[in-house]
């Protein structure tokens, strides 16, 4: 069952050709962790989303509160007999049909679905994660790149690059030859005693976990973080690299080319996040 504008249905036909999100990727979405009761960071998403529709030129109706919005999230997830579960809950935003790429709708309307997740928190994998970097295409260091809209073209592309070359994920560059972010969250650089970001003007995803893992840095005394540009050959020279979002919390990488990494410091990180969640509850 997906809620669509408010009502709960099981039509996989409710989007149609000129839903604008279909048609020209004239959308927003944020993608929630549930768990233990509780939608994790909401008041992040919730925020970001309303900054995505801005920025979008979207209209924000008045009734689209944090507390309504996950009201509609709570009332799927009991639908469909997640609310005791850990589960994936992703928000859709999506202008109203009319128009060509001007849109002739001020309204907008919204679906959410949701799956059931294996973890209740945060594991480790600290398995073999090969990574790489994917250069046909470029990312633009501009603020609608930060955004979770749905051109999401690049990481689609990027994703099939990565499967045909048996790598777990694949890091994206800017049009500047910076390293941005991974197809799936965002990079943290470990060199000595310097944890390094993209920051968000070089076009990285403005991601919830990467603002978890910021905050969580800034209060180690052995540690100093940097949000800097990132060049593909301080990957080689780094101790550690890992990738954060909200579902996965922290992946380190193992392996860039002929270059292998430590864990310790994703792994000291995700014991100090699990902490936080808890306390949080």
């Amino acid at each position: 069952m997906v809620n669509f504008n408010g009502n709960l249905t099981a039509d996989v036909n409710i989007i149609s050709l000129n839903n604008r999100g279909f048609a020209y990727g004239d959308a927003v979405f944020e993608t929630c962790k549930y768990s233990h009761g509780k939608l994790l960071f909401w008041e992040d998403h919730y925020f970001r989303l309303m900054a995505s529709m801005r920025i979008m030129r979207m209209e924000i109706p008045m009734d689209f509160t944090m507390e309504f919005l996950e009201a509609e999230i709570q009332k799927t997830l009991s639908e469909n007999k997640l609310e005791n579960n850990t589960s994936r809950v992703k928000l859709t935003v999506f202008r109203g049909e009319g128009g060509l790429y001007n849109p002739t709708s001020k309204e907008v309307g919204f679906v959410i679905s949701v799956s059931a997740l294996d973890a209740d928190f945060y594991l480790m994998n600290d398995g073999d994660y090969e990574v790489d970097l994917f250069k046909d295409f470029y990312v633009s260091p501009s603020l609608l790149s930060t955004l979770k809209t749905n051109n999401k073209a690049i990481n689609v592309v990027g994703s099939v690059y990565a499967e045909e070359n048996n790598l777990q994920n694949a890091l994206l560059l800017n049009t500047d030859k910076k390293v941005v972010e991974a197809l799936n969250g965002n990079l943290f650089l470990v060199s000595g005693h310097v944890i390094k970001t993209p920051p968000l003007s070089d076009g990285c995803l403005k991601g919830i976990m990467r603002k978890q893992i910021i905050e969580l840095i800034a209060q180690l005394p052995d540690y100093e973080l940097e949000e800097a540009s990132i060049s593909p050959f301080e990957l080689q020279k780094a101790d550690a690299l890992f990738i954060t979002n909200v579902i996965v919390g922290i992946q380190p990488v193992s392996k860039y080319r002929k270059k292998l990494y430590d864990h310790a410091v994703a792994k000291m990180l995700l014991q100090k996040l699990q902490v936080k969640i808890r306390l949080s509850n």
